[in-house]
């Protein structure tokens, strides 16, 4: 199934390494007719030039075959990387267009077991089975030609020494393959564990956890060695079998051969009979050697089918966002949001997030969003992100349903802060003209933006300025430095819309206001969407949306819903005092 991923060049290419395996079969196989010609030579008395005259094509035989060895492990080499190279890029593709639903159901850690591990157990396999896949089955189905016309004795013995090769690698297949699918999702586990320590090093630190983490690592770290060790003894047992086979095989042929020259009359017939023998061995060795090349591959295949499938399940899973077919506003792009009786809930959840929510957000407008924690605050922005799509009702911008956009058109018209900041490796230029709109800013308006957000100072102060180095995940700057960055590249994107999302949280009071100061003018003539905690960050907007359990339970500026909503005035007064009421 993964197969079906390489171009034509490369299947020219395998056509080319199949008739190059054909040729050094064919090349192998001339050995054992020179062997008998020589042997016949000594037996017979022939000359050191007799002897050498059939030497030197068996020499060009094998030099030959080891040139095309050669030849046939450069090209399935490069067929190999080029399909990983373009799996893994399938992969990216893919997962870039996954919502936040498809992203959940495989897991960040699985994702990437899947575009690096796994994708390197499928170019293993494919470097290999072009070389002995192909090989195998040609030189062993091509040697059993060779000597089934010989005595029917020797052939009985090669017979069940390949009865008993094959009976031996379906066993354990049997019991390997179940459990090779199980390291790959040990893998995951592994890589998961990893990654959540990594990530919580800071709180793993501060709270001497470091012993109850390493437990969790070691238990699944154990279970993948456990399994690791099951496949890796049993591997183990085939490669000893297939030498004591070939040994006995060849034990039977000498023993075999020594009672049929026994009983045969004259000395030249058995000379002839002795010859037979010392060529038929050398048959039933590559018979017994395309065996052993199966081995080697059984080795890898098994996981490697796992580790297709599981590529497969990527590339068969649909994007629950689907692009629409506007790219552009049809009327003025003045940035107007409007949602219409809006319900949503997670997929495969029985409970609704958000219920019958509306609310309008004109032109120049800012509505902001307050609520208890689980109130649904950021299900909101995410729904008009479309990291996911509403499950009843409506929201337009400018007059159109999201779901009818292009998601790059939607996006283009956003201007969006997270509420977890997060910066890419790269610099703060690089990082503050983000995106699709990069080509069409300039320094001057990075530096703009960088004013706008308040960041002027820690920015020209950083070695290289504008062109400080930012770590990935933006490590080398503090909370409060990568939320300021955050917005500046919403600024600097010059949207429709602005949407920040508890974007104002790792600030302090003096910097808070400077900044919403500075945005105000900034974003005079734009929408406004902002989700806060705390109270002082919105009580200028122009109108407050209050949710409660999912559903809006006020709308209207500060003083109106103090005197009209029960759960903003809770809100305010469990943040604020009379005395800051009263300002």
């Amino acid at each position: 199934m993964i197969l079906k991923y390489l171009k034509a060049k490369e299947w020219a290419l395998v056509g080319v390494c199949t008739a190059l395996i054909v040729f050094q079969v064919w090349l192998d196989l001339e050995i054992p007719d020179y062997m008998y010609s020589i042997t016949n030579l000594i037996q017979t008395g022939g000359s050191v030039e007799q002897v050498m005259n059939e030497g030197w094509p068996m020499l060009g035989c094998a030099l030959g075959s080891l040139l095309t060895a050669l030849i046939v492990g450069y090209l399935a080499s490069y067929v190999a990387t080029s399909l990983s190279k373009r799996l893994r890029t399938m992969q990216f593709s893919k997962v870039q267009a996954f919502s936040a639903n498809e992203i959940n159901k495989f897991s960040t850690a699985s994702l990437i077991t899947r575009a690096t591990n796994d994708v390197t157990q499928v170019q293993m396999a494919v470097a290999m089975g072009l070389q002995v896949v192909i090989k195998a089955p040609i030189l062993a189905g091509w040697a059993i030609i060779k000597i089934s016309g010989k005595s029917w004795q020797w052939t009985t013995a090669t017979a069940i020494a390949i009865i008993v090769l094959i009976a031996v690698i379906a066993l354990l297949m049997i019991f390997v393959i179940p459990r090779f699918k199980k390291i790959q999702w040990l893998t995951d586990d592994v890589n998961r564990h990893m990654r959540e320590n990594l990530k919580g090093i800071r709180v793993i630190r501060a709270y001497n956890a470091e012993g109850y983490q390493e437990e969790k690592f070691e238990k699944a770290n154990e279970e993948l060695t456990s399994n690791n060790l099951f496949t890796g003894r049993a591997m183990a047992l085939m490669m000893p079998l297939m030498s004591a086979v070939m040994s006995i095989l060849s034990l039977s042929i000498y023993w075999i051969g020594a009672i049929l020259i026994e009983g045969t009359v004259g000395i030249g017939s058995q000379m002839l009979l002795f010859s037979d023998m010392i060529t038929f061995l050398a048959y039933a060795m590559q018979v017994v050697m395309g065996f052993i090349m199966l081995v080697i591959v059984f080795f890898i295949l098994p996981r490697a089918m796992v580790a297709a499938r599981r590529i497969e399940e990527i590339f068969d899973t649909e994007p629950s966002i689907k692009d629409g077919n506007v790219t552009a506003s049809p009327g003025p792009a003045n940035g107007e949001i409007v949602f219409s009786d809006v319900g949503f809930k997670y997929p495969g959840a029985s409970d609704y997030v958000l219920k019958n929510v509306s609310f309008k957000a004109e032109k120049g407008e800012t509505v902001a969003f307050i609520g208890s924690t689980g109130s649904g605050k950021s299900t909101v922005v995410n729904l008009l992100l479309r990291s996911y799509d509403v499950t009843e009702g409506k929201i337009t911008v400018d007059g159109v349903d999201v779901r009818d956009y292009t998601q790059q058109a939607l996006h283009r018209k956003i201007g969006y802060v997270p509420q977890k900041a997060n910066l890419f490796s790269g610099t703060i230029s690089s990082n503050v003209m983000y995106g699709d709109a990069s080509s069409e800013r300039t320094d001057e308006d990075v530096k703009r933006a960088v004013a706008i957000a308040q960041s002027t100072d820690f920015v020209e102060a950083m070695d290289g300025g504008y062109d400080a180095a930012i770590a990935q995940g933006g490590t080398n700057v503090s909370g409060g430095q990568k939320q300021r960055l955050s917005i500046a590249r919403a600024v600097c994107r010059k949207p429709e819309i602005y949407i920040f999302d508890d974007s104002f949280s790792a600030l302090d009071y003096r910097t808070d206001r400077l900044l919403r100061s500075a945005l105000k003018k900034e974003t005079a003539d734009v929408t406004s969407i902002i989700v806060a905690q705390r109270v002082g960050t919105i009580m200028d907007a122009d109108k407050i949306v209050v949710l409660d359990n999912g559903m809006v339970v006020g709308t209207g500026k500060h003083r109106e819903l103090l005197e009209t909503c029960p759960v903003y005035k809770e809100i305010v007064y469990s943040q604020l005092s009379e005395e800051d009421l009263s300002k």
